[in-house]
């Protein structure tokens, strides 16, 4: 049940990832979808309330999960279980887990990136940190973490861009430098990375973790040729391209 759970709350709240792990073999499933559901719990923690306090004690719980579950001990939670049991299960080191909490907590506070180093390193900590902690849960040898986190960082540049328009709506200023030829410049950043990461060679067993990425290459190619589409909200794919895609990367387990 609490597996169902983990998938009942990726569905609604990450459908994209939500997809990706449908896509994959079960047992690839069964550790990708709670630390989906930790990602999404730990994402969304600073935005379920305004007080800054009590998002910070959302974040420490979190901390407190994953360093419990590295000792062997368990909370009674939905996603605090099955998490545990990945966690011990593929040894996931408590430091990648945490770098992803602790990215979170600039989230609670309405400050702009500081720079681009600033904001790329966010997306390292959260997009590419999840997508390494997915492999590692799926076996990925250590040398090949360049290459996982250059895919994840891809990925999340792709969906930080489609949310620009509500982040601003929120009142967060998203990217360093909005100007459309900056937010061409970033999407072609993010193009060498996917690249870069393609280069690598993975076990096939990893490839489900990889799955997430599997529209990236086409929304940043189409951010860097009209960078418009990011501000106007349109940076989208067709929903016949991205079954397509996704069918395609599962299938081949290239993205």
């Amino acid at each position: 049940m609490s597996l169902e759970a983990c998938a009942g709350l990726v569905e609604r709240g990450d459908p994209d990832r939500h997809a990706a792990a449908m896509a994959a073999p079960p047992a690839a499933r069964a550790r990708l979808l709670p630390l989906y559901a930790f990602n999404l719990e730990v994402a969304r923690a600073p935005w379920v309330t305004r007080e800054p306090m009590i998002a910070e004690m959302r974040l420490q719980f979190w901390r407190d999960v994953i360093e419990e579950a590295a000792q062997g001990r368990v909370r009674a939670h939905e996603v605090a279980a099955p998490l545990a049991e990945v966690i011990r299960e593929a040894a996931l080191p408590v430091p990648l887990l945490d770098a992803m909490i602790e990215a979170r907590r600039r989230d609670i506070w309405a400050e702009p990136f500081e720079d681009e180093a600033a904001f790329a390193a966010h997306i390292e900590a959260t997009a590419a940190g999840l997508m390494w902690a997915s492999a590692l849960a799926l076996g990925a040898p250590g040398d090949a973490e360049g290459a996982v986190r250059g895919i994840g960082w891809a990925a999340g540049l792709a969906a930080w861009l489609q949310a620009v328009p509500e982040l601003e709506a929120r009142g967060r200023q998203p990217l360093p430098d909005g100007r459309p030829e900056a937010v061409a410049r970033l999407a072609q950043q993010g193009l060498a990375r996917l690249a870069e990461g393609r280069r690598g060679r993975l076990p096939a067993a990893v490839h489900p973790a990889l799955l997430p990425a599997w529209q990236a290459g086409a929304l940043l190619r189409l951010a860097a040729a009209e960078p418009g589409r990011v501000a106007s909200g349109t940076l989208q794919l067709s929903e016949f391209s991205r079954r397509w895609r996704l069918l395609r990367s599962a299938f081949t387990g290239r993205v």
